[in-house]
């Protein structure tokens, strides 16, 4: 049977310990400047400021100033740059005052994302291909084909497996730790889905500017 075509970005699903996913975030800041859309699952990197004024959440307190890192959407591709790395993956946003049911962040609007941030994070995200057997434990990149949904708020990103194709290097964002282990999941037909963690993460331990991830094998 066909693999589901249900792009939704990358969902936390535990730690590389084997302890379940807690629901922690960490707050970030989306400034009005940003003319980028922003959903649920969609990988983010920090770009180097934060919040110049005090934020007010409705329902939910203030941020005074300097106290959230400013995030935009992590760049696809495999140079390493630092707009390419990644600080960890939107789970939610603050509520918005001019319109509460607004599940995404449209371009253009200042907004507080909630965002899984722990480097030792396993995600889910769906690939655009099949992924072979021989793959598992390689490196990969996002791919932006489809754009966020805003009915559902959910991102498109995927994982590359046709443009770019996994393999053993180590500037690559994803590492690939296995298929999802489900009926309804078959690696060998496209949209296949699998569990993967971010492979240059701003977040980790001893990492620092344009420093590379771990090689795949």
């Amino acid at each position: 049977m066909a693999n589901e075509d249900r792009p939704s970005g990358l969902k936390p699903v535990r730690h590389k310990s084997g302890a379940p996913y807690n629901g922690a975030v960490t707050p970030y800041f989306i400034n009005a400047s940003y003319g980028t859309a922003l959903y649920v699952g969609d990988p983010v990197t920090i770009n180097g400021t934060s919040n110049t004024a005090k934020v007010t959440v409705p329902g939910g307190g203030s941020f005074n100033i300097g106290t959230m890192r400013e995030i935009e959407k992590t760049t696809a591709g495999d140079s390493n740059s630092n707009a390419e790395r990644q600080t960890g993956v939107i789970v939610g946003f603050s509520p918005l005052a001019t319109d509460l049911n607004k599940n995404y962040n449209p371009a253009s609007t200042e907004r507080v994302a909630y965002v899984c941030d722990d480097p030792d994070m396993v995600f889910e995200i769906q690939a655009n291909g099949a992924i072979p057997a021989a793959s598992m434990g390689l490196n990969a990149i996002f791919i932006y084909t489809h754009s966020g949904s805003t009915t559902t708020g959910l991102s498109g990103v995927e994982l590359d497996t046709t443009g770019t194709a996994p393999a053993a290097d180590a500037s690559y964002q994803l590492r690939i730790l296995g298929a999802v282990n489900r009926e309804d999941n078959d690696t060998t037909l496209t949209h296949a889905k699998v569990l993967v963690t971010l492979n240059n993460h701003t977040e980790a331990a001893g990492m620092v500017d344009n420093a590379a991830g771990t090689l795949g094998i």
